[in-house]
């Protein structure tokens, strides 16, 4: 697999027990807020989970082509990547390797996987979308609002971009200027979900460009993010073909430079150029940075690399080294559209240990997107569970940058 070491049994196939085990996880959590959004507009079908038939309340759909199970797929791609890249951030791929082995397993916390900002501000736009109905200007007043709560829990990772525009956002700033300069891959890492809810390539456009002026102002910064956006759409449509791709890319980007960047990623795979020569070539085999003029071109290598092999994908991005998470939440994002929940190895995401973005959580947050039902905002003790699950990954974090301070450090 490019060269990088993999795990035999680990993604080579869907399995149908899979798909029922992960959407049977969220099911009984489903039925009761679903019997309440029945009860109250007084209009519904039936959706069956497992052996047992619940009401569905069905709305006017906002995004009529979207699909659960690619919605999910997105998600869970999204978290699991996430999760398993994050050991591994900052580290060289050679003293990764050495340090915590091959990413075949969760090894944040004893065999226990925790997502980072990158799950979580996908989350956020997710929940703004819900609550905009379509709209990009409400899109991103609730998607500055979510930042702002965001932040007051105390996040222990957050770029300094982002960190920058929220309390700008917090003094004030409306969400149209309280960006800042910068071409970090925060907006990229967080747009992968809005080409799957997206209804069309205008208001997938809109959505990406209101997201990434929320908290980026340098135009790279919006490129990064429509790459990826595109990407997911691309992938959950089967279309995955290189050039094709490329050529979509270019009717919605003119910056030459940036079309030339992921140009070089799709004639590598085209020549049949494994990711390690990729980067390599590049200059960048000693870690893949957040920069996005270097971690969407490579994210996009992998994903046309691997496009229907989650693990091989993700592996892949982790083994990278430098911004592990960012990019490996960024490939699963585009690689879980095209292979849905049943393409996600099981254990992977049986060992995330979330009680704010659990399975079970994201699944239901899936349900939301695809029927266009906009679940009741949380309850304050909701917000308090989140502080405390904050204050455990924080020393947990803390744990490993000890760890880092001793051998092997190369």
């Amino acid at each position: 697999m490019d060269g990088f070491q993999t795990v035999a049994g680990i993604g080579q196939g869907p399995s149908h027990n899979h798909a029922h085990r992960i959407f049977q996880i969220g099911a009984r959590h489903l039925a009761a807020q679903i019997g309440r959004d029945n009860a109250r507009r007084g209009s519904s079908r039936h959706a069956i989970y497992g052996k047992r038939t619940y009401p569905l309340y069905l709305p006017h759909l906002p995004c009529p082509a979207v699909n659960q199970t690619q919605i999910l797929g997105v998600l869970l791609g999204t978290a699991v990547g996430d999760a398993l890249g994050l050991p591994y951030e900052g580290l060289s791929p050679q003293r990764a390797r050495r340090l915590w082995g091959p990413p075949d397993r969760h090894r944040f916390w004893f065999g226990w996987g925790m997502v980072s900002d990158d799950t979580e501000h996908t989350v956020l736009v997710a929940q703004a979308f819900l609550a905009a109905d379509g709209d990009a200007t409400a899109f991103a007043n609730h998607l500055g609002r979510g930042l702002r709560g965001w932040l007051l829990g105390l996040p222990a990772g957050i770029g300094g971009a982002t960190l920058r525009a929220i309390l700008k956002l917090w003094l004030g700033y409306p969400p149209t200027h309280s960006g800042v300069f910068s071409a970090g891959n925060g907006p990229a890492m967080r747009s992968g979900i809005l080409g799957a809810i997206a209804a069309d390539l205008p208001q997938l456009r809109a959505l990406v460009r209101a997201s990434t002026r929320t908290t980026h102002t340098d135009p790279r910064a919006e490129y990064g993010a429509l790459t990826i956006a595109l990407a997911v759409r691309h992938a959950g449509r089967g279309e995955v073909h290189g050039p094709t791709f490329h050529q979509d890319l270019a009717a919605h980007v003119s910056d030459g430079p940036w079309l030339a960047h992921i140009q070089q990623a799709v004639t590598s795979v085209t020549q049949g150029e494994t990711t390690p020569q990729f980067l390599a070539r590049q200059g960048w085999d000693r870690g893949v940075s957040g920069f996005v003029e270097h971690c969407i071109p490579v994210a996009v290598h992998i994903w046309l690399s691997h496009p229907q092999d989650y693990a091989a994908a993700v592996m892949t991005a982790i083994q990278c080294g430098g911004d592990t998470d960012s990019l490996a939440a960024m490939v699963g994002a585009m690689v879980g559209a095209a292979v849905g929940p049943t393409g996600i190895p099981e254990v992977w995401c049986q060992r995330l240990w979330e009680p704010m973005h659990s399975v079970a959580g994201l699944t239901h947050l899936a349900a939301d997107l695809a029927t266009g039902r906009q679940s009741p905002r949380p309850h304050w003790g909701t917000n308090l569970l989140g502080f405390g699950r904050n204050l455990c990954f924080l020393a947990i974090v803390l744990g490993h940058g000890l760890r880092r301070l001793a051998p092997p450090y190369a």
